[in-house]
């Protein structure tokens, strides 16, 4: 009898939870995002677990990212500026990708997009810059720092295993890469792990330094992340806005995929202690050239 009674007593404890917690869900907002997220979330609590993949070869990977580059590449004419922008992008890019681990045939991509406050890359080599990344540089040092770490994703084989996990998820076969491109490409987008992201700032920040780049290119743009991450966080929901409503998404979807801001910058001034780099502190001026012709920008 007492056991019946404790069994009850039990039982209406955990409906009661039940029904509280129903009651009290936090309203989820039924979008793209929405459903990217989910996806994003699941793929990073999958390589959290102890799962071991066969690691692809370079050559398949290479392959694999080839791929899917072909779905970002960009259709629509780039102005002259643009142009400017994306040699600017290739000539620091690939200065450093000659001193990363891996000899892949890393490219630099601009995305023109003004509202995309973001970068990204693809397995086998491929880094990706929004122009509204770019908007928020001063200064070299800050392109350099992004994108070593875009390669350090590459490099530590961050790309290369979410194919994995991927192809897992949707029993996908790594061998037919023409399957691959089931792959949302919004996936990309969406982050690592919080491991993942500092490792790839530790590393990205080593790289960026060995390539004769300020560690405090890195640091400034961490503050000023962490400035526009506040900024959000007050605009988000108001109806006058500083920042336009694309832009704010684009801001959501890098500070949900990555480390607080705070998280970051502490860690980048601990490198900087440990490695006696306080007295790097001058950073190159963010200089894109451009060629004019009777006052226009040519190509």
């Amino acid at each position: 009898m007492k056991r019946s009674a404790a069994f009850v007593a039990v039982l209406l404890v955990a409906l009661a939870a039940l029904y509280y917690t129903q009651r009290h869900q936090r309203p989820i907002a039924v979008s793209a995002n929405a459903v990217v997220d989910m996806v994003a979330d699941a793929q990073r609590d999958l390589t959290r677990t102890p799962m071991r993949f066969t690691r692809l070869s370079d050559d398949e990977e290479i392959a694999i990212g080839n791929e899917l580059a072909q779905r970002y590449a960009v259709t629509a004419q780039l102005t002259a500026e643009e142009h400017a922008y994306e040699r600017y992008i290739q000539r620091v890019g690939f200065a450093l990708g000659q001193r990363a681990h891996r000899r892949l045939p890393y490219s630099f991509y601009l995305l023109p997009d003004r509202n995309l406050m973001n970068a990204f890359s693809l397995p086998g080599g491929h880094v990706y810059v929004g122009e509204g990344m770019l908007n928020l540089m001063t200064s070299e040092d800050q392109l350099a720092f992004i994108l070593s770490h875009e390669i350090e994703h590459i490099d530590h084989y961050h790309c290369a295993e979410r194919v994995q996990v991927q192809a897992h998820l949707k029993n996908l076969q790594l061998d037919v890469v023409g399957a691959l491109v089931q792959i949302p490409l919004q996936v990309w987008e969406a982050g690592y792990t919080k491991d993942e992201e500092l490792e790839a700032d530790r590393e990205g920040l080593r790289l960026a330094v060995l390539s004769g780049y300020s560690p405090y290119g890195a640091v400034t743009l961490f503050e000023k992340c962490a400035k526009l991450h506040k900024e959000y966080v007050i605009h988000a929901h108001s109806p006058e806005q500083e920042i336009s409503e694309l832009a704010m998404q684009s801001l959501e979807g890098y500070f949900r995929s990555h480390p607080m801001p705070s998280e970051r910058l502490a860690q980048a001034h601990e490198l900087i202690a440990q490695n006696g780099w306080q007295d790097r502190t001058a950073q190159k001026s963010f200089r894109v050239e451009y060629e004019v012709h009777n006052g226009e920008y040519v190509k």
